[in-house]
């Protein structure tokens, strides 16, 4: 099982002692949750519905590797049926956030903070997922483009799903106040966005569209960096992997450095304030370092819903 995935996603071996220590006993904590939900919406006579677990990560940080390998572990040992989605699917076309930069600002044309994702759509598939009968095509987007895929290259899966996995690097962050909104934090604001317009655009987008989507989520995990300061490092491996596995033809929206170092400051403000608000909100934190090793791992009773 542990060789599969490492040869998958291009591991070393050494990811064999980080899973067995820290992500098995997660997937076995998910899997128990599950099973009391279920029981208990089954005693309630209430609906069936996946019981839907929010990741988050800053970027680079590993979120998709623990999805996925969740994902793995628990279809491997058990008969549940689950599925990986990641808010990075769900960003608008670049058609979308040229309408987005010509009428709101121009910030949006760049794909990352909230108000850049589809959050209708995201809210459309959660719908769907609590079906219990049918299927459902999942949203893919292509970084390398900077486009969604076309919808007919999307996945179908089969109804009903038992856990849904959504991982997101502001999945879960809550909005900011108009007072903390006030005083730039990087150049980026300083020179683009002086009035604060982009900001409070993409903090009110969290308010009235993110927010209400936290609410489906019946648990939560953190994989929390030391600081703000990893994740350009983190990025540019990011990028690098993408370059290797893109096509020569088909390559033009990977990121050179300065383009990385340029297109972080997009993050740093909500990756900031989550780092310092989200710990207390998740069931399951993880403490990295800066070479992303887990150094301390914190847990949180978790109220059944």
């Amino acid at each position: 099982m542990y060789q599969a995935f490492i040869k998958q996603h291009r591991l070393s071996d050494d990811f064999i002692d980080l899973a067995k220590t820290h992500f098995v006993p997660l997937a076995k904590d998910i899997i128990a949750r599950q099973s009391e939900i279920t029981i208990k919406n089954s005693t309630a006579h209430n609906k069936a519905s996946p019981f839907f677990v929010g990741v988050n990560g800053c970027q680079g940080s590993g979120k998709s590797t623990l999805s996925d390998f969740i994902c793995h572990y628990i279809e491997h040992m058990t008969d549940l049926k689950v599925i990986v989605l990641s808010l990075d699917d769900f960003y608008f076309s670049q058609q979308k956030r040229s309408q987005l930069a010509e009428q709101v600002h121009p910030l949006l044309k760049t794909r990352g903070v909230p108000g850049t994702h589809d959050a209708a759509q995201m809210h459309d598939i959660f719908d769907q997922l609590t079906q219990s009968s049918g299927s459902i095509a999942l949203p893919r987007f292509n970084k390398a483009t900077d486009n969604p895929f076309p919808c007919e290259q999307w996945p179908l899966i089969d109804l009903p799903v038992d856990i849904v996995i959504f991982e997101g690097w502001c999945w879960g962050v809550s909005a900011q106040t108009e007072q903390q909104l006030i005083t730039p934090i990087n150049t980026l604001e300083q020179q683009f966005d002086q009035d604060a317009q982009w900001r409070t655009y993409v903090n009110q987008a969290l308010i009235n569209d993110y927010l209400p989507l936290y609410e489906v989520m019946d648990f939560w995990v953190l994989l929390k960096a030391p600081s703000f300061d990893c994740v350009y490092q983190w990025r540019l491996e990011q990028e690098n992997k993408l370059r290797e596995k893109s096509d020569n033809n088909d390559n033009s929206g990977v990121m050179s450095e300065q383009q990385v170092l340029q297109f972080i400051q997009y993050y740093q403000r909500l990756t900031e304030h989550g780092l310092t608000t989200m710990i207390a909100s998740c069931d399951r934190v993880f403490y990295l370092d800066e070479k992303r090793q887990i150094e301390k791992t914190t847990h949180k009773k978790q109220n059944l819903k």
